[in-house]
């Protein structure tokens, strides 16, 4: 069983900045996809950022440059550096973890911008 527990939201003023953590714990797959998504009320759940076990990334467009993913595959750890952050980066955060066609998910941690 795969569990994924994340940590670091909170609520803060624009243009600070959040570390996000998550742990994944299990019998996982050493090569794999960690990332994080994020939803706001009432859209759908967004890509944020996600790395490779070799350490590829990737970013959506609204955050590359203010966001960093990275990560401790020692731990299976993934980490989300937020800097300059805006009200609009409001939402829950959820961990993805993803090997072999599988998809697990942490229960998400919020982060409140506020203006």
């Amino acid at each position: 069983q795969v569990q994924l527990m994340e940590s670091g939201g909170g609520e803060v003023q624009a243009g600070g900045s959040l570390r996000l953590s998550c742990a994944a714990s299990g019998s996982i797959f050493s090569i794999n996809t960690m990332g994080w998504y994020r939803q706001a009320p009432g859209k759908q759940r967004e890509l944020v950022a996600v790395i490779t076990s070799r350490g590829n990334s990737n970013y959506a467009d609204s955050v590359r440059g203010r966001f960093t993913i990275s990560r401790d595959n020692a731990k299976n750890t993934v980490f989300l550096q937020m800097n300059s952050l805006k009200p609009e980066d409001t939402a829950v955060y959820f961990c993805n973890l993803q090997f072999i066609g599988r998809s697990y998910w942490g229960q998400g941690t919020q982060v409140t911008v506020s203006s």
